[in-house]
Formats: structure tokens, sequence, C-alpha cells
């Protein structure tokens, strides 16, 4: 044999016949990508977070407002209230001391009445008088 077939057959075996060969998979399908958008700008996003932030800043600003002039308020009527409950004490007082015994005698005194020298009952299912009424003195 000559040194071309040594190489022909030790070439045939060395590499198997192309049909025991295992067939490479299917090449995946190549498909177009669009390029990336560019990034966004955050400027509306920081806006609207400055907005929020304002807006919440702002109702406490008012909520805060309203409470302290509530509280103002609140002590001005509490204030009036004690003068108001002073007033009324003050005028039962008074009341009570017009009312005493000594006061009313002196009232009636100088509206021309005198006091009775004694009591009488009418009885209304016979109409007779009971007790001693006797006529008032002149005054």
């Amino acid at each position: 044999m000559s040194a071309q077939a040594t190489a022909r057959v030790s070439t045939a075996r060395a590499y198997p016949a192309p049909a025991a060969r295992p067939q490479p998979a299917a090449a995946p399908r190549l498909r177009l990508v669009r390029a990336p958008q560019t990034a966004r700008t955050r400027v509306p996003f920081v806006l609207a977070c400055m907005a929020v932030l304002a807006v919440a800043l702002l109702s406490a600003l008012l909520l805060n407002t309203q409470m302290a002039s509530g509280a103002y308020e609140e002590y001005s009527l509490s204030n009036e209230l004690g003068r108001l409950d002073q007033d009324a004490k003050d005028l039962r007082a008074q009341l009570d001391q017009k009312a005493s015994p000594a006061q009313l005698a002196a009232a009636a005194r100088a509206l021309g009445m005198v006091p009775a020298d004694g009591t009488g009952w009418v009885r209304v299912a016979d109409g007779t008088v009971q007790g001693s009424p006797a006529p008032a003195p002149a005054g």
C-alpha cells in the first residue's frame, strides 16, 4: 500500500461516515430589535412630588390656623359664659333677698297693705266661713 492509500484508510477510520454524524440543531430565527428609547426626563415626576408636598404643607398650615382661631373663640366664649354665670348667681341672690319675709312686709307696707288680725277659710261645699277672720284696721 502506498502512503496515499494508508492516509485514506486512516482518514476514513478517524471520521465516521456522514450519515452517522449528529445533525446540528436548527439555527434560531433572528428578529429585528429596536434600539432602546432615550431615558425620559424626571422633571414631571419631581414637579408632581413638589406639588403634593406643597399642597400637604398648605393644608397643614390652614388647619393649624383654623384650630388657633377656634381656640381663641373658645377662650372668648368661655369668658363670656363665666361672666353670664356670675350674673345669674347675682340675680338669684337679689331674688332671694327680695323674697325674704322682712323685705316682703316692707314692700307690702309701701303699697298700703296692713297685716291681717286673723285668718279664715271658706268651705266651698256649704259656703260657710271658718276660723276667726276680722277686718283689717284702716291704715
